[in-house]
């Protein structure tokens, strides 16, 4: 038996005892940084009529693996005390924060399982949620999430108590009390049953439920993905195998922790041991990333591509010839990184010729450093998940020195399948099977996984649980992909979302999506439509931080963002980029007209999910006269 092997089929059977083996081995490492508001200060004077003001940086505080068990465990004994018990659900409805980490371990520490629910969701869906998952407690930020159980109250009957992460503007009493006195409340109780989180965990078995994740859904109701502590034992000694990770790592995790790519991380990092430092707030990214200077964090496409489409547009405002450095920097790191990716495939080194690497030093220094140095200028690799990242952005990045390695997984899989290995990852693949991971492609393309990771099933839809999961255990992912000879997957498309046109072409929406992304600096989302059409339409939405600054040196200053895509000049920018995107595809999968969005696609408005996916069949709905639109007058074969 490998070392992998034995690392892997020795795993505990609960995330949960994974834990305390970590607390056990590195008490007074640091396991968690998280960044506290600046102390309120007076902008003047009392005298003056000085006022409060929070002003200036947050301060980052750090909790070792001992603090952060002691709270943990105050959580646990906490909800013990509340009444819940084993495999009984409890909520939690908060943005991605390091009280929401502690508070997860806290509800499996207590044998409980955890109901996540996205801070977006609305009152509505927030209650069936609850419902459907039977949640006993429920975690809530703030005052805003703690409203929307108030007001479906009467339909939650399971729901003995709220607990109040942050308890401002909060009426404590009845059934609401805050996170502080839950734990104060769990500690008393330790104090009379020292033995208490020990002999629940202990009785905690790898088949009994940890996590109940609701899909986020690109279409119809969410379905509740139950998910035992096995499957998060096993991805995080897999997580551990692979060797992307070690000890002296520094994550910046920012990621939703209620969908299923966020929350295995917190499962890997107790594995390995790193420092985490948390902060969910995405308009600090960018801020935080110099100070936290991470060495590893994950993302989804979307910041890749804001951060790429920020630079070109920046590049662009700075005249004809800094766009022209940054045109000419952006080709030199995409050949630099498919030559020494290639190499490193034929020969196991990535060399390039001394030419590319007289000219990649040039750019490096015009261009790639400072990339790299807003990136906190300490990153090894960034891991992608969650949709497919265009490859001529993956390139760019590649070549600049910021290592994307892609993966693959869903919500039925634990969140990670498929992962490109360290120096031999492949950028436009999504790398290779985690340990213990088995893969194979099904007659019609369709990917299908079997391993330690996939789900028991769908909670209390046993139909729907056995369209996709066959009793020998192959889950179907619905995603269409092919394996290369040596193992390497390619995601093609959904298996729903292919596009095939009235002439009979089958088109991957998202490949073309991808490329224009990869084309244009402006762009923010894009659907491509042409289902039993004669031709391909897209709506195209731009990112309007962008495209606003685009406006100022264009005769727009001052304009709404709706005012200003409605231009003429900004449709002619834009058909400028179809057009480039066109001279790299198919006839048939050419983009003959477009339309540009009075407004970005959003979470709230139903249109795309909190992961960033884009939801198909809402958009479709919501902008169908456009569609029609564009097709009207023409003859539909």
């Amino acid at each position: 038996m490998s070392d992998t092997q034995t690392l892997i089929e020795n795993r505990p059977p609960s995330v949960a005892a994974l834990f305390l083996e970590r607390v056990a081995a590195t008490p007074d490492a640091e396991a968690y940084r998280y960044p506290v508001p600046p102390s309120p200060k007076l902008s003047a004077s009392p005298e003056q009529g000085g006022a409060p003001t929070g002003e200036g940086p947050d301060e980052w505080k750090s909790l070792s693996w001992a603090q952060a068990a002691e709270r943990v465990f105050a959580i646990a004994a906490g909800l013990i005390e509340l009444g819940v018990q084993p495999e009984q659900r409890v909520a939690l409805a908060s943005s991605t924060r390091v009280e929401w980490i502690l508070a997860d371990l806290g509800i499996l520490c207590a044998g409980a399982a955890t109901t996540t629910v996205y801070p977006q969701t609305n009152a509505e869906e927030s209650a069936f949620i609850l419902s459907d998952s039977e949640s006993k407690v429920l975690i809530a930020e703030d005052a805003a999430q703690l409203a929307k159980a108030r007001e479906k109250r009467a339909e939650l009957p399971e729901l003995t108590h709220v607990v109040v992460i942050d308890p401002a503007g909060v009426e404590t009493g009845d059934w609401v009390l805050t996170l502080a006195e839950l734990e104060t409340r769990g500690a008393a109780y330790l104090e009379k049953n020292p033995d208490l989180i020990k002999e629940r965990v202990g009785a905690i078995t790898a088949d009994q439920l940890a996590t109940l994740i609701y899909t986020s859904g690109t279409t119809g109701r969410p379905k509740g993905v139950r998910l035992p502590h096995d499957n998060w034992a096993y991805m995080a000694k897999a997580i551990a195998a692979t060797g992307l990770i070690s000890g002296e790592d520094v994550q910046y995790l920012w990621l939703p922790l209620a969908h299923v790519f966020g929350k295995v991380l917190t499962s890997g990092q107790i594995e390995v041991g790193h420092v985490t430092a948390v902060d969910g707030r995405v308009d600090k990214i960018i801020e935080n990333l110099p100070v936290v200077q991470p060495t590893y964090m994950a993302a989804v496409p979307r910041i890749f591509e804001k951060v790429y489409n920020g630079v070109a547009a920046k590049a662009r405002a700075g005249g004809g010839a800094k766009y022209k450095i940054f045109q000419w920097a952006a080709e030199v790191a995409r050949e630099y990184a498919k030559t020494s990716q290639d190499n490193f495939r034929r020969t196991g080194t990535a060399s390039v010729p001394f030419a590319l690497g007289a000219k990649h030093k040039v750019a490096d220094a015009l261009v790639f450093a400072k990339i790299r140095e807003a990136f906190g200028g300490n990153l090894r690799a960034c891991v992608s998940g969650s949709a497919a990242l265009a490859p001529e952005i993956g390139y760019f990045f590649a070549g600049a020195g910021i290592h994307i390695l892609e993966g693959y997984g869903l919500t039925e899989s634990s969140a990670a399948s498929f992962v490109n290995p360290g120096e031999a990852y492949r950028t436009g693949t999504v790398g290779k099977p985690l340990p213990g991971t088995e893969v194979r492609i099904a007659d019609d393309g369709e990917i299908l996984l079997r391993g330690p990771g996939i789900m028991e099933g769908y909670h209390g839809l046993p139909e729907k649980t056995a369209e996709v999961l066959e009793s020998d255990g192959w889950f179907h992912t619905g995603d269409i992909g092919e394996l290369s000879p040596d193992g390497y997957l390619r995601i093609t498309d959904r298996k729903k979302d292919l596009i095939k046109t009235s002439g009979g072409k089958y088109i991957a929406p998202a490949e073309v999506e991808g490329q224009f992304k990869a084309v244009c600096p402006y762009v923010s989302n894009i659907l491509v439509h042409g289902a039993d059409r004669n031709f391909c339409t897209a709506l195209i939405a731009l990112d309007e931080p962008s495209i606003l600054d685009w406006a100022k040196e264009n005769g727009l200053a001052g304009k709404s963002y709706a005012d200003v895509v409605a231009a003429p000049a900004t449709v002619a920018l834009v058909e400028g980029y179809v057009k480039e995107l066109n001279e790299g595809l198919q006839r048939w999968q050419t983009i003959k007209k477009f339309r540009l969005l009075p407004r970005d696609l959003d979470v709230e408005h139903g249109e795309i999910t909190p992961s960033l996916k884009l939801k198909r069949p809402v958009v479709e709905r919501e902008y169908k006269h456009l569609i029609d639109e564009m097709y009207a007058g023409t003859r539909e074969a």
